[in-house]
């Protein structure tokens, strides 16, 4: 068995994911959709978050619950994809969460911050270097952070009932460069088949590697619900794998959990992280929603493997409307391997695709750079599927 206190020893900065089946565990309706917060949870996270502050770490919270509490308070049942209705209850449950959160964390002498986020916000390097900051300044106070998506004007995961801040969790946990990511849930973790359909089925004690077969276990990705939501807290896994950042996955019912993992006890699916971390800049260009792709040839991509910048000559398609300074895609053979930061926009490389460095000019009138991506501004996907 794997001994995590090695694994542990020097964490430092944690986030802490909590789904909506945790934080209304216990005052759900039958449908599992109108809930209300159940006080007696939070407390517990907030004392545990209390002695882990004490110890000396770092702790951010992102909290889901917002759509659930809202429903409950407005006394309706939508159905799943009711957009509308569902942003509305985002708006009101949010500020109810909030009210219950900071009166947990008061009674341990605590405060809160609360932070609304969209996954288009982490596509502006300059609004994420402020966020970074922000997130500092408040660890600096004492201030605990929470956060969640801003459900109420955001689309981009309401429409999936489990969607539950997976993905926001392992950005917040990447951009902030945080050592362990925990994500609470009603699941005892990474089984190697659905344990609600199979007796023997087997709990994963340690990932060491997110292979295709351990993307398997996260259930069928045509399903609407997944197994258990498994599979979105893989795809999480994968993000922070990236970073650098452990993650755990473990079931919120167990006493003092945080405190059990933080002392290296063997709870819950631990993810290991690879040990090659891709630099601050390069990991803000893999996470950033892309405005565009880029089809280049397998001369161009094999350059730009090779640490060279992308030159127009091998550029010899172009989707999506962007403009400078955006992030787009490098596609080759219909595969995308790296993203980066153009220099031309989408209408300058219609016009200059194919064509040598010293054509340019003649052909726009003008020159920006050489290079339609300088290398710097480039970040390599891995093999498996991009986070997007």
């Amino acid at each position: 068995m794997t001994d995590r206190k090695q694994f542990f020893h020097d964490v430092n900065k944690v986030v802490i994911k909590i789904g909506t089946s945790s934080i209304t565990k216990r005052n759900c309706d039958e449908t599992k959709e109108n809930c209300s917060i159940d006080p007696v949870f939070m407390e517990g996270v907030a004392a545990q978050v209390f002695e882990l502050r004490k110890h000396g770490k770092e702790v951010i919270l992102v909290s889901s619950g917002a759509i659930g509490v809202g429903l409950h308070e407005m006394g309706i049942a939508p159905k799943p994809r009711a957009i509308p209705i569902r942003q509305a209850a985002a708006a009101v449950g949010q500020s109810l969460l909030m009210q219950d959160w900071i009166r947990a964390f008061s009674k341990y002498g605590m405060k809160v911050a609360q932070i609304l986020l969209t996954y288009d916000f982490y596509s502006d390097r300059v609004t994420y270097l402020n966020l970074r900051n922000s997130i500092s300044t408040l660890l600096e106070y004492g201030v605990v952070p929470i956060i969640n998506e801003n459900d109420c004007t955001c689309t981009n995961e309401i429409e999936a009932i489990f969607g539950d801040n997976d993905k926001l969790s392992a950005m917040v946990a990447s951009k902030i460069d945080a050592d362990l990511l925990v994500i609470l849930s009603d699941i005892e973790g990474l089984f190697d088949r659905n344990p609600k359909m199979n007796s023997d089925a087997r709990l994963i004690s340690l990932v060491e590697k997110i292979t295709p077969e351990i993307e398997s276990y996260g259930g069928d990705p045509t399903s609407f619900k997944g197994v258990g939501g498994m599979r979105t807290k893989i795809k999480a896994a994968k993000i922070c794998s990236m970073a650098g950042c452990y993650v755990v996955i473990a079931n919120s019912d167990i006493d003092d959990v945080l405190l059990k993992i933080l002392s290296g006890e063997d709870v819950g699916t631990l993810f290991l992280a690879e040990r090659h971390i891709q630099k601050n800049r390069s990991r803000w260009i893999i996470l950033s929603k892309a405005s565009g792709t880029i089809r280049v040839d397998a001369g161009a991509k094999a350059a730009i493997l090779g640490k060279n910048s992308l030159l127009p000559a091998g550029v010899v398609g172009v989707e999506g409307d962007f403009g400078r300074g955006d992030v787009v895609k490098l596609e080759c053979s219909g595969r995308v391997f790296a993203k980066g930061i153009t220099d031309y926009t989408s209408e300058e490389l219609m016009e200059i695709k194919g064509a040598h460095t010293d054509q340019i000019e003649n052909i726009l009138g003008y020159k920006n750079y050489d290079n339609v991506i300088k290398t710097e501004n480039i970040g390599f996907m891995d093999s498996s599927e991009h986070p997007e």
